[in-house]
């Protein structure tokens, strides 16, 4: 067994027997912090939106650029994404990206998720 081979086994192994990455019924995943009840509902609200866009062009485009590309972070692809997961990837941090749970608050995350999964986003 060559050593890559062996390191990914072992690394799987790991990952299974702590539960990182657990998938719940195969479509629902274990957050670390979960998005808020109702988030679906509050995704509509045109204020939401309004905000998240003025956190976006603040903040976001530092690393996603003015449209989401080309920036120094991937680009985006909102139609691709549910809610819940905008909201882990923004409150929770990914990779590069740092959690944003310690600047912003949860109704400001809210409102980038809102944002970014409006039609007025345009990555």
């Amino acid at each position: 067994m060559n050593f890559r081979r062996l390191a990914s086994t072992v690394l799987l192994a790991t990952l299974l027997s702590t539960g990182a990455g657990v998938v719940v019924a195969d479509t629902e995943k274990v957050f670390d912090d979960p998005p808020p009840p109702r988030l679906e509902e509050l995704l509509r609200k045109p204020e939401l939106i309004a905000r998240g866009d003025a956190i976006w062009k603040e903040q976001c485009t530092h690393c996603h650029g003015s449209k989401a590309y080309p920036g120094k972070a991937p680009k985006l692809a909102p139609r691709r994404y549910t809610p819940e997961f905008v909201w882990d990837r923004v409150h929770n941090g990914f990779r590069g990206m740092p959690p944003w749970k310690e600047v912003y608050s949860e109704e400001d995350i809210v409102a980038v998720v809102a944002y970014v999964l409006s039609d007025e986003f345009w990555p």
